[in-house]
């Protein structure tokens, strides 16, 4: 079997050559060359592992501004942002601390260090609010849908700039204590999301086979 000056069988070495990876490299993760390309490899990073600086004053106006071009039935912008600036971490850290003594009496240690390293993760924090308008003839569930997909175009926007975001939520987002912090009656976290640096290379995720969450309808027999 022909082999080349290394010892490789060239059939072989051709045949894996070939092949399609199945995801892509990670240099080519948030792919900003076009818009297709960044919408293909857009990957979050994980907030824990994200560093500063975020996004300048403008910057985050453009941000937010994107997040805001989204379906919205009615026209009810069903949502809000809320920034967290650096110096105000200590207060949130102070928040949390509050929250788990109210909440949750018996948190060991480690979870509340968890709450203070959380509340002080690096870069540009946004908390996500969904603020749905009750009692309307535009369901909540498609304003809660309005919301995510807010969350979804600040996550974006944040990429096409140079930035990487995450979004968490965690028990911080649960805790009534925290909520009546950021949130108005009837109004719920969403989402924290973090925009800074990646502190290492992104790695990709699984993703669902598309074959997995795509067919075509047919009429059931009904």
């Amino acid at each position: 079997m022909a082999r080349d000056r290394n010892g490789q069988i060239r059939l072989v070495k051709r045949i894996v050559a070939t092949a399609a990876p199945v995801y892509p490299p990670a240099s080519m993760l948030n792919d900003r060359s076009s818009i297709l390309s960044l919408l293909e490899t857009r990957r979050s990073g994980k907030p824990r592992e994200l560093v500063g600086p975020g996004p300048t004053t403008q910057e985050m106006e453009r941000i937010l501004s994107i997040a805001a071009r989204v379906p919205d039935h009615g026209k009810l912008f069903p949502w809000r942002f809320v920034t967290v600036a650096d110096d105000q971490r200590g207060d949130l850290a102070i928040l949390f601390r509050q929250a788990l003594a109210r909440e949750d009496e018996c948190a060991p240690p480690a979870k509340h260090e968890k709450a203070d390293e959380f509340a002080h993760y690096e870069g540009q924090l946004v908390v996500l609010i969904s603020a749905p308008i009750a009692d309307h003839k535009i369901p909540v569930w498609e304003q809660e849908l309005s919301c995510g997909a807010a969350g979804m175009n600040l996550l974006l926007a944040a990429h096409a700039l140079g930035y990487v975001a995450g979004w968490v939520t965690g028990w911080y987002a649960y805790s009534d204590h925290v909520r009546q912090a950021f949130c108005g009656p009837g109004e719920r976290i969403a989402a924290f999301i973090f925009i800074g640096h990646p502190s290492r290379e992104l790695e990709e995720r699984p993703r669902a086979p598309l074959a997995t969450v795509w067919k075509p309808w047919h009429l059931p027999a009904l």
